[in-house]
Parts: structure tokens; sequence; C-alpha cells
């Protein structure tokens, strides 16, 4: 056989699997937990979106200008989140559960500190907002870490798909039961304290979820979900109190 004639090398076998590599040094993260810490992120977040609307439109009146403020702060806010979620590089889990701690504190007080401030802050659609686009800009946050947390356990594509579609259905629970639910049963100051919980709750989990990737934070972490969890509980059990003194202070004479 001549060398023009000399048969061409045939090609690599392709690769067994598509899976992506672990990162090294990490065990796999179970992304079934993570989806679901991005359900009750999810519907943590739209309940505090609600709760501002309802409150704005309760005490400030003009119900069609406070939803459409509230929502558009909220939806610009997660942008603002999700933009500058590329600014964290290291030790993304703990920087995932110290945003959802914080978003327990802030999402969890809201409704109580805006029903306080109303009778004694002149500037009280200011303050409304700024909770808005505080809240809106740590749940920004929270969604692009997920992902990034899941990077290597799971393909691309299903991370996008599974995420998004956590994040969509976790919304529609709490726009059913914020109106059905949460509002007639608990009221809006336990309700917004009820979330803050679930959302300290969930950063309890996670420290045992992505332990191994915490290291030695893995317990400050879980002193501090504690700790902050244990506060909303006590704010929840004196939440009718709070809301007697508040109306009490908005109104001369005593409330029938």
């Amino acid at each position: 056989m001549s060398a023009e004639e000399t048969p061409a090398p045939e090609p690599a076998p392709a690769a067994a699997s598509e899976a992506p590599a672990k990162p090294p040094g990490q065990a796999p993260i179970r992304a079934g937990a993570l989806y679901a810490n991005v359900f009750v992120v999810a519907t943590c977040g739209l309940v505090y979106e609600l709760l501002a609307g309802t409150m704005g439109s309760y005490l400030l009146g003009d119900s069609v200008t406070q939803f459409s403020l509230v929502i558009g702060l909220y939806l610009s806010a997660m942008g603002v989140g999700a933009w500058l979620s590329r600014r964290l590089d290291h030790k993304l889990a703990q920087r995932f559960l110290e945003i959802e701690l914080a978003v327990a504190v802030v999402g969890g007080l809201s409704a109580p500190v805006l029903f306080l401030a109303f009778g004694s802050v002149a500037s009280f659609q200011f303050v409304l907002l700024a909770f808005v686009f505080v809240i809106g800009t740590l749940v920004g946050l929270e969604i692009p870490l997920i992902m990034r947390i899941l990077e290597g356990t799971v393909s691309f594509k299903d991370i996008v798909s599974r995420v998004l579609t956590f994040d969509y259905v976790g919304a529609l629970a709490a726009a059913v039961m914020f109106p059905l639910v949460f509002v007639p049963q608990l009221g809006l100051i336990k309700t917004s304290l009820l979330m803050g919980v679930l959302n300290s709750a969930i950063a309890l989990w996670g420290t045992w979820l992505l332990a191994d990737r915490l290291g030695k934070a893995v317990f400050g972490m879980r002193v501090r979900a504690v700790l902050v969890m244990a506060g909303l509980f006590v704010a929840l059990g004196f939440a009718n109190r709070l809301t007697t003194w508040a109306e009490d202070r908005m109104y001369v004479d005593p409330v029938v």
C-alpha cells in the first residue's frame, strides 16, 4: 500500500458521560435539597413583597400606586443583587447562608418596623421603599449564588432550568397562600415574622447541607442561625402586644 493510500486514523471515542466533574476536595451536594431551599427562598421573598404592597395600601392608600412602586422596585432590586453577585468569588456557601440570615432579619422585621414607623416617621413612603429595595437586593443575590454552588454537580442547563422552575413555583405558592392563608389566619405582622423564621431555618439547615464547604465557619454559622431564629420566635410570641401598642400610638383615643 502506498503512502497516499494510508488510512486516516480513527476518531477518539466520545466520553462515556457528559456529567461535569466535581471540584477537587469537595463532596457532591444534594441538589434536590438546594432546590427545596430555592422554593422556600422564593416563597418568603414574594411574601415580603406582598406584605410591603399591602401595608402601603392600608396605611397610605392608593393601592395601584403602592403595588406598582413596590413590585417595580423589588424586581429592579433583584437585578441589582444579581449583578452584585459577580463580585463574590470566595466562600460562596458561607456568603449564601449569611445573606439568608440577613433576609430573615430584614424581611422578618419589616412589617413590625413599618407598622411602628408609620406613627412616628414623616417620610413613611421612603422607609417602605427602602425595605423593599434591601430585601429585593438580598433575594437577588441568593439565586445566582445557589447556581454557582451547584456548578460542577449538575450540568449547567439542568441548574438553570430546575432552579428557575422552583423559584417560579415558590412565587406561585406565596401568591396563593398570602391572601387565602397567611393574612386571614395570621395577620401581617405574624406573617412577616413567620417568613423570617423560615429563612433562618433554611440557613440553619444549610449549615449541614453545605458543611464541607463551610469548613471551620460551620459552628459560627449555626450559632448565628439559632440566635436569629430564637429572636424571631420571641418576637412572634409578642406580635399581638406589638400590634396593639402600635395601634394605640396611631390614634388619640383607645381602639375598640
